[in-house]
């Protein structure tokens, strides 16, 4: 029960917590509608074990310019995006209804960047290497049951809160007009931007030094 709960703390503070990945969900619930965002919140779900794996085993043998090397690339890839919902937001009419071949390209499209960026960010490898290895092993020792109630709890919170959020956002986005639409879209954009400006001032200085 305690990694449980150690799980649930660990997850739904990481599913809150504004970063890239979030914002991802809220431009594709925007977008695409609440399917998209569902598809994207779960993006770590497919995404991790590689992530997990690699932390336990070959990563803490990495130099550190090799993790910045890493956030920088995010970060670039993540300015990108940023700029492409800006100019989108700029223009954009809300999105109908329904799976039309469009909204499923969306999907696809939002799916794979998703992905893209969690394995790009250096944020979900350092808490594996740093916070989440070291518990996950700590609890296998105490029994495979241990192990699997930490993760558990860990993912279903980190995904089930951004679910909870892209079910709020797909709710309201067509009660909102054209124009909060737009003012919506320009801040998940907003937020992508940030959320590379974090990522080249965290690991830019490092490879630099």
């Amino acid at each position: 029960m305690e990694e449980l709960a150690l799980g649930v703390a660990l997850g739904f503070s990481a599913g809150i917590s504004p970063g890239p990945l979030l914002a991802l969900v809220l431009s594709g619930t925007l977008r695409g509608g609440l399917g998209v965002g569902l598809r994207v919140a779960a993006v770590p779900l497919l995404t991790d074990l590689p992530v997990i794996v690699l932390c336990v085993t070959v990563l803490s043998v990495l130099p550190e310019r090799a993790i910045a090397a890493g956030g920088v690339v995010g970060g670039l890839f993540l300015a990108w995006l940023a700029v492409t919902t800006l100019r989108e937001a700029r223009t954009a009419e809300i999105p109908a209804a329904g799976q039309t071949a469009g909204a499923r390209a969306e999907g696809r499209r939002t799916l794979w960047q998703g992905a893209l960026v969690n394995l790009l960010s250096p944020h979900p490898w350092m808490f594996w290497l740093t916070t989440g290895g070291p518990l996950l092993v700590a609890a296998w020792r105490h029994g495979p049951p241990g192990a699997g109630g930490f993760l558990l709890g860990f993912y279903a919170l980190l995904v089930g809160s951004k679910a909870a959020l892209a079910l709020i956002v797909a709710r309201a986005r067509h009660r909102i007009g054209t124009r909060g639409y737009r003012l919506l879209l320009g801040g998940s954009g907003v937020l992508l931007l940030a959320a590379s400006a974090l990522l080249l001032a965290e690991f830019g200085g490092e490879l630099a030094a």
